[in-house]
């Protein structure tokens, strides 16, 4: 039984020395990196007035997210303090990201990285006008989640934003462009999302538009059960409501079995459950996929504690 414990002490330090701290980005970049994120105005049909972000991405280019400037009239981002028109848009509603083309946008662009890279616990930072703010603002953190999605992957991260910041930029910790500011979830325990860099990438090649053109639902506002399984996880797995989050998880896993998010979920759902053996199992099976998972370590660190306090009554 000494041996027993022995090993599962061993374990819980090898689990805690597996988390990685993150660290500060310098201040001069996030300075310099600053300058290359603008804020967004819009005016809407209706005559309202609309705020946003926006990150410039190469020569008289920004992009942003469709729903900044989505059914806007006009469109104009601000370089110290003088508004400058945009005269075009390249649009993938789909992932809720438009490039404008702004005539005479004499400001340097951000380097991009690349989203795949990333690993949970990466330093992440952002940088947007969140509010009515006239400052950029910077937000500090680390990936917390990566969802695979059309060719790329769903950045989700502990830095978080308010309204008026979607379509700044996140980025690396060596200052590359890694994602969008997008959305997050509901609630005082929100879940921020951002949309990959690649797919800003992509939107090179595709035609452009005329500003007001029809747009489309990104796939974040479709009907509840259309959304992607990480979206419809959190609702259940927040409020521990665990029934709900057992049945979701369990489609998730025979959708995307391949997918560590889909299992972790599954085995949070299990444990809250009280079906410890079922949990144990498929939070090793989440680390066999991503060994820097700090939730499914943190659930097994609890779960050693549980057996070690159980064997430790059975020696009393």
């Amino acid at each position: 039984m000494k041996h027993y414990l022995t090993k599962i002490s061993t374990l819980l330090l090898v689990l805690c020395a597996a988390n990685s701290a993150w660290a500060m980005p310098a201040e001069a970049l996030v300075s310099e990196l600053s300058q290359s994120v603008l804020r967004v105005k819009v005016i809407l049909p209706n005559g309202s007035l609309g705020l946003g972000s926006a990150v410039v991405i190469g020569k008289n280019e920004v992009i942003t997210n469709c729903h900044v400037v989505n059914d806007a009239t006009n469109v104009t981002v601000v370089v110290n303090g003088e508004p400058h028109v945009a005269t075009a848009i390249k649009a993938d509603w789909h992932h809720d990201l438009c490039m404008l083309t702004v005539e005479n946008l004499n400001v340097p662009a951000v380097k991009f990285g690349a989203s795949k890279n990333l690993q949970y616990g990466s330093s992440f930072f952002t940088v947007g006008y969140p509010d009515e703010t006239k400052q950029p603002v910077n937000t500090f953190g680390e990936v917390k989640g990566l969802f695979p999605m059309d060719d790329s992957v769903i950045i989700r991260a502990s830095s978080s934003f308010r309204l008026g910041a979607s379509g700044g930029g996140a980025f690396d910790d060596a200052g590359n462009l890694v994602g969008i500011i997008t959305l997050k979830s509901k609630g005082s325990s929100a879940y921020y999302y951002y949309m990959p860099v690649e797919w800003v990438q992509t939107l090179a090649s595709k035609p452009a538009q005329s500003l007001g053109a029809k747009s489309e639902k990104p796939f974040w506002a479709m009907d509840a059960k259309k959304r992607p399984y990480f979206m419809q996880v959190v609702q259940p797995y927040v409020a521990q409501e665990w029934s709900a989050l057992l049945k979701v998880a369990t489609q998730w896993v025979q959708a995307e079995p391949n997918t560590a998010e889909s299992w972790f979920y599954l085995a949070a759902a299990e444990y809250a459950t009280n079906d410890y053996a079922s949990a144990e199992q498929h939070f090793k099976k989440v680390l066999s996929m991503n060994g820097q998972h700090a939730q499914a370590i943190d659930y097994l660190q609890k779960l050693a504690q549980k057996t070690t306090t159980t064997n430790l009554a059975l020696l009393n």
